[in-house]
This record gives structure tokens, sequence and C-alpha cells, in this order.
């Protein structure tokens, strides 16, 4: 009989970002999987198992969670923010598409998670209060050329965009030549919003504009909204201001 595999979104920090679904799919499980770090956040309970794995090895995480549902067992898969974005929801898809039949009976639950993008935009205002997209800059899994005419797209259609990994030691100048290509498209005042380790002890959150993003340290905790030519700042005397999109078009104002 196969048993099911439950991929749990974590938030982006501590238990106080869990779902009641998430903290009884956590709690019931036999057997966890996850990025060592992530499964770090999730108390130890008697009777578990825990296999923690590395940052560059979804496949592999999501096939061995995968044999051991199929065997029968409750298993639950941790991800950082929500399962479904850039992580482990499409990984684990991605092995039952290819891998064997048995595989497809298995009880697949995704369990949702606030992302980063939410948890960022919640600090700062409204910044996705109107149509934005949201993009990951790793060319990992896609080539540069396909990010940069993305870039173009949704920056010339007036999107707010969210900005996933945006940076690494191993591509150090891919941020920077986002911003180059925004800025044929969108003006220097455009607000820019950088959320580092958002709902951690470590956390910051710097609000600038587009011409001086650059100047801004980034790493792949970070995540950076880009405002669209209709996103705006809101001054307020002794406090940060507040970034906002109007839900109402410009066009419809006309």
């Amino acid at each position: 009989m196969s048993g099911r595999l439950t991929i749990v979104g974590l938030g982006p920090g501590d238990e106080r970002f869990w779902t009641r679904e998430a903290a009884e799919a956590l709690a019931s499980a036999q057997a966890l999987y996850g990025y060592g770090p992530y499964l770090d956040r999730v108390p130890e309970r008697d009777g578990q198992t825990r296999h923690p794995s590395g940052n560059r090895v979804e496949g592999d995480r999501a096939e061995a969670a995968l044999s051991q549902a199929a065997d029968g067992a409750l298993v639950a898969m941790v991800s950082g923010g929500d399962p479904g974005v850039f992580a482990m929801a499409a990984a684990v898809c991605g092995e039952i598409d290819a891998g064997p039949q048995d595989w497809r009976a298995i009880d697949i639950v995704v369990v949702p998670g606030i992302t980063a993008m939410l948890a960022v935009a919640a600090k700062v205002g409204a910044p996705l209060g109107h149509d934005f997209c949201v993009m990951s800059l790793s060319d990992n899994l896609k080539p540069w050329d396909v990010i940069e005419r993305r870039l173009d797209a949704a920056a010339s259609a007036g999107f707010v965009i969210a900005l996933y990994n945006p940076i690494s030691k191993a591509r150090p100048w891919q941020l920077g030549a986002a911003f180059t290509r925004l800025s044929r498209h969108l003006a220097a005042s455009t607000p820019v919003v950088f959320g580092r380790a958002v709902g951690r002890a470590d956390e910051a959150v710097t609000i600038t504009t587009l011409d001086k993003a650059g100047e801004t340290k980034a790493d792949m905790a970070t995540l950076v909204i880009v405002g669209s030519p209709e996103t705006r700042l809101i001054a307020r005397p002794g406090r940060e201001p507040l970034v906002y999109t109007p839900r109402v078009a410009a066009e419809a104002l006309a």
C-alpha cells in the first residue's frame, strides 16, 4: 500500500509563520526530508527519522522521499517559503512525471506557506498591490538570454517584479546586469526593495531606487522587489516610507 508525501511550506522564518496544517503534517510524519538548514527549523520528535541533504540535490531528495512513501510511510518534505514557488513541490512533481508508475499512486499533499515575496512586501507596505510577476535570476535551469527577454517583457508591460535567487558567489554579476536591463524601461526613481532573511534573527530590509540599487548588497537569502512605473513611496516623518502600488491602473483614471 502506498503512503503519503506531504510537501510542507515553512514560510520565511520560525514556527510563527507555520499554518496549522503545516504543523499537523510535520507532527504526524514518520520521516522528514529537506535541505539541511530548513530541516533544522523543525523540532526533533521521538519516532521520526530525519534526512537532511544539500541545496543542489533536489531531485535526489524528492526521489528518496517518494521511494519511502511508496513503501507505505507517512513522509513530509519541508521547503522554505511556499513549496510551489521555485521549490520542492515542482521537484517532486518532476520526479513523479519521469519516475516509476507506482509513484503516481502515492497520496501527494502540498501545504502552502508564506513565500519570501509576500513576507518582504508586508514589511514595507503594499508593493504588490496591483499586477506583478515573479522571476528567478538563477541561470542554472534556464539560459541568461531567456531571463533578459522576460525582464524586458515584464518591465515594458508595467509589472512589479519580484526577483528570487538574485545573486550568488558563482554568479555575482547577474543582479547588476538585471538592474541595467530594467533601467532601459523604468525611471531611475523607481522604488526597489531588498529583503534579506525576513522572519529570522538577521532580517534586513532596505528601500532604495533603481539608480542606486547596485549599492545595496544581496545574497541568496535576499528577495528583491522592483516597482512598476506606478509604484510610489509615501514619506513618513521619523518612520520608514511606505512602498505601494495603487490598485487602480493609471489608464483606468484617464
